[in-house]
């Protein structure tokens, strides 16, 4: 099956051409003619599988078709919600691309910058509009935006907007919403949760499935080696060295570690840089920039990139710490293996991290092969401790309780802190998580989303 065969215009797909694309991947076959079809869809990939494009393109299709009246003020008629601040730049990237020889306008927004030019932007008219939940209501809250005429939702990467303590901000945006719209929800994973809100969210959707649940793509090749929590810097700094990789995206569970590493690896003569919700997002942005020229070979990250970086054909992952959340595994190793490619990703577990090894191969059904470099074999001396989160602190119990936002409390990365937490008016927000604001006039920047 080609594009051709799955109703777009011909504007459409000349630009998709021009991206180097000729046949749609399972995902967009699938999901392409639902939302053309104007049915609500439940939509299910890998990640890296084209979820992005099968939600753009009929969405395009559809506005282009169908053009708002009046030549005054372009009222928003999409609305595509996305969690970090990565995800939605690389989804607005995706729409101008697509939609470069189409008569539409598009947005992105989130915090971490200035919200005055997103709100004179605004003003001028924007057909599509893809945003973080907080600076969302940011503008909306300043009267910035208006989201009475959406005419489709787009929730993407829903299960990490749930992780992540979005609940509450996603309930209010909908209240803003006219009743009457198409609702498209996709996600790397089917969870109960996802399901639950599904269910309130959805009008008897058409439901797409390409990936059996929480499964990692067949592309990446999978090792595990078991090394000295202490060690582990030496033998990351040496299998890049001995290995000559020059573009490798690390995990770790703490913005500190992050930090730590990104500085210790420069150290070693290999040039890192590290990217976490505490960066600017100038920072941020830069560094993914130089990761994906060259000009840097290793990109530190905490979970909060691990939906959001989209890198062609990233040969490497490491997790240099595993995950507290099995299913987040499936979302790091992800980075690699997209499309057509193929990639390696390496785990480096030291004896703590045993238990959250066991998770992750319980997840997967299988074992992970072993790998040994000689002179790493691990002290069987050295016994676990605790896993320690960003704060110093002991890694909370794994149980079944409920934290705010309506995600379970296990399902929250410990060391990102990315959960709202109480705070005093005016209190800096964590991570990508933003602080809501009073009805005062606005300051020229606000939170972060």
């Amino acid at each position: 099956m080609s594009f051709d065969s799955l109703g777009l215009s011909a504007d459409i797909l000349r630009a998709v051409a021009e991206q180097g694309y000729r046949e749609p991947t399972p995902i967009q076959r699938q999901a392409i003619p639902v939302v053309l079809s104007g049915r609500d869809l439940l939509a299910s990939a890998q990640t890296g599988t084209g979820k992005t494009a099968g939600f753009t393109l009929p969405l395009l299709q559809k506005l282009s078709t169908q053009a708002a009246s009046g030549r005054g003020r372009r009222p928003v008629r999409a609305l595509i919600l996305t969690p970090t601040r990565e995800l939605a730049a690389q989804i607005g990237e995706n729409v101008r691309d697509y939609s470069k020889y189409l008569e539409l306008r598009s947005l992105v927004v989130f915090g971490g910058v200035s919200i005055n030019p997103q709100m004179m932007k605004l003003r001028g008219g924007v057909d599509i509009l893809v945003a973080t939940p907080g600076r969302l209501l940011d503008l909306e809250h300043q009267n910035a935006v208006d989201l009475s005429q959406i005419e489709v939702l787009v929730l993407d990467e829903a299960d990490r907007m749930l992780d992540m303590g979005f609940i509450h901000d996603i309930r209010r945006v909908l209240a803003k919403l006219p009743a009457k719209r198409q609702n498209l929800l996709f996600s790397a994973t089917f969870s109960d949760d996802i399901k639950t809100l599904a269910e309130k969210l959805l009008h008897n959707p058409e439901q797409v499935e390409v990936a059996r649940r929480n499964t990692a793509s067949e592309q990446v090749s999978q090792l595990v080696h078991f090394v000295d929590k202490k060690r582990k810097r030496e033998l990351l700094s040496q299998l890049i060295g001995e290995g000559n990789w020059q573009q490798v995206l690390v995990f770790t569970r703490t913005k500190h570690g992050a930090n730590h590493l990104a500085e210790q690896l420069n150290k070693d003569g290999i040039t890192a840089a590290a990217i976490h919700g505490n960066k600017s997002q100038g920072a941020r942005t830069r560094a993914l920039a130089d990761f994906k020229t060259g000009a840097i070979r290793v990109l530190v990250a905490t979970d909060i990139a691990a939906r959001g970086l989209d890198i062609e054909e990233l040969p490497h992952v490491v997790n240099y710490e595993l995950p507290n959340v099995a299913e987040d595994y499936v979302h790091r190793i992800g980075r690699t293996g997209r499309a057509a490619a193929t990639g390696a990703a390496l785990s480096l577990v030291c004896v703590d991290e045993h238990k959250l090894l066991r998770d992750i191969e319980r997840l997967l059904k299988r074992e992970i092969p072993r790998m040994a470099v000689p002179g790493y074999e691990p002290d069987p001396s050295i016994k676990a401790e605790p896993i320690q989160n960003g704060r110093g602190q002991q890694q909370q119990p794994r149980g079944r309780g409920r934290g705010q936002g309506g995600a379970p409390s296990s399902a929250r990365p410990q060391g990102d802190k990315r959960a709202p937490q109480p705070r005093r008016q005016g209190q800096p927000a964590q991570g990508d998580r933003p602080a809501r604001p009073s009805r005062r006039p606005a300051a020229k920047k606000t939170g972060t989303a």
